[in-house]
């Protein structure tokens, strides 16, 4: 079983340009779609979280249980959902502005155990900076790599949202000893300050970077450095890429039995091709259409 804890909330998607362009709600928020994602991959999957009980949250738990994952673990609240405003550049780009005061995700509190057989948990995005479910997300990171689970870590920088930016990094590095599998963005990167062989001193097994159109890269504690380029397809958008990249990372690490920081340092540079290829692929196909649409495994066979 794969975890993953953090917000589920509504995209409003823009139909068009300008500022009064009509805007369609879409399900997302970057845990979800790492959930959703890895329930269509396959993996048997728990989502962990706090979720509205009006018609938006009703929503997204319904495409989590058809989609098979276990939201036994979703806390439910009485506030509003979250609200994301999507802009889309030329490139198929996406920037969001978030509506984020009193809504449900934000008062999550950790939970007194994890689910049955939990083998790896993933946080990130909006989770970790909005208190008071930050701290809750936290220490639930925190107790769960204290007990041998595997952490994967994606911070999915929204700087919007960060008050503090000095803060935060502070916090980010922080949690690197709480984490196993760090994987973030070039944009990330930069805004964080800091490199990978750095993190990876900190505590990781491994850091995946992710460069859009140019692929993705790994860097482990052994010195390795392993690349492969990106899938080449029309872009429609990029919105739910790099949680399908978090989701194929885990679902072949755990095909491979390779959830552990022992199982990441056997995987060796052939290991590494075929997990990097396998969630390049996977991020071509959600980049080929509108939303955060990860694809099935049938999609990606062969």
């Amino acid at each position: 079983m794969i975890v993953v804890a953090g917000e589920a909330l509504i995209d409003l998607v823009p139909g068009g340009t300008g500022a009064l362009a009509p805007l369609t709600p879409a399900l997302g928020g970057g845990p979800y779609n790492t959930a959703v994602a890895l329930g269509r991959l396959g993996s048997p999957t728990a989502f962990c979280s706090r979720v509205s009980r009006d018609a938006f949250g009703e929503a997204l738990l319904g495409r989590l249980r058809d989609t098979g994952v276990d939201v036994s673990a979703v806390q439910r609240g009485d506030e509003p959902t979250t609200l994301a405003l999507a802009t889309l550049g030329a490139d198929g780009s996406a920037a969001y502005s978030f509506y984020v005061e009193g809504t449900a995700d934000r008062l999550f509190t950790a939970p007194r155990a994890l689910p049955a057989g939990t083998r790896a948990v993933s946080f990130g995005t909006c989770s970790l900076v909005l208190e008071p479910g930050a701290g809750a997300y936290e220490e639930l990171m925190r107790t769960a790599s204290a007990q041998g689970v595997f952490t994967a870590l994606d911070p999915n920088i929204r700087p919007g949202l960060i008050p503090d930016a000095d803060a935060y990094r502070a916090r980010f590095r922080g949690w690197l000893p709480s984490v196993s599998l760090l994987k973030l963005s070039e944009e990330d990167a930069r805004w964080l300050g800091g490199s990978p062989r750095e993190w990876l001193a900190a505590g990781p097994a491994a850091v995946v970077l992710t460069r859009g159109g140019d692929g993705l890269v790994a860097f482990t504690r052994d010195g390795g450095e392993y690349a492969v380029p990106g899938e080449r397809v029309r872009v429609v958008d990029t919105i739910g890429a790099g949680d399908t990249v978090n989701a194929a990372l885990l679902h072949g690490l755990a095909a491979r039995g390779a959830l552990s920081d022992a199982g990441v340092a056997a995987l060796g540079a052939d290991g590494w091709a075929g997990l990097l290829g396998f969630a390049a692929r996977a991020a071509a196909v959600t980049c080929s259409r509108a939303g955060a649409e990860p694809p099935y495994a049938h999609e990606l066979d062969g």
